[in-house]
């Protein structure tokens, strides 16, 4: 099972970090993403692939004043 943003997710197991955020619904040029304590570079989503017992941390960007 997967903790993203301390929730436990299942079925997620082998998809890459690119394609979790496409089918959560997230903007990719708008987050930043940590992996097990690690910030993970943008240019690495689509080959880092999530794997059983990982821990990501997903955080949106927002604009504002």
């Amino acid at each position: 099972m997967v903790r993203i943003n301390g929730e436990d997710i299942e079925n997620i197991e082998g998809k890459s970090i690119a394609r979790y955020l496409v089918e959560a619904g997230y903007d990719s040029r708008r987050v930043a993403v940590e992996r097990n304590g690690a910030i993970v570079p943008k240019a690495s989503y689509e080959e880092v692939i999530i794997s059983e017992a990982d821990t990501l941390e997903v955080v949106s960007f927002v604009g504002g004043g």
